[in-house]
């Protein structure tokens, strides 16, 4: 797969899957904890895929493939280093929005 290729792949599930962190907690903040936790799970495991793609990158420079910087390179890397800070927080609100809903 090209690098152009495997950079819109990370930049397209990076963004559906901070959209999707963000719905969840959207679920969450309604009181709908499992809902919130399902579109979370499924967000996850195509965060997962997003940052494997970025692991073939990486590997294939380490293995004296020469990546070029671009502005697309970067952007990518961008949009999934913010969906997995999205991630994190998502979680954290989740966890707090149950707490509230439970007290």
């Amino acid at each position: 797969m090209e690098l152009q290729d495997s950079l819109i792949e990370i930049i397209s599930l990076s963004g559906d899957v901070k959209k999707k962190f963000l719905e969840a907690v959207k679920y969450a903040k309604k009181g709908e904890a499992e809902k919130a936790e399902e579109i979370y799970e499924k967000a996850d495991d195509q965060l997962i895929n997003a940052h494997l793609k970025q692991t073939e990158l990486i590997k294939q420079e380490a293995n004296g493939e020469k990546i070029e910087s671009s502005l697309m390179l970067t952007h990518a890397q961008d949009h999934l280093m913010t969906a997995i800070l999205l991630r994190d927080m998502a979680k954290e609100f989740m966890d707090l929005y149950s707490r509230l809903e439970n007290e």
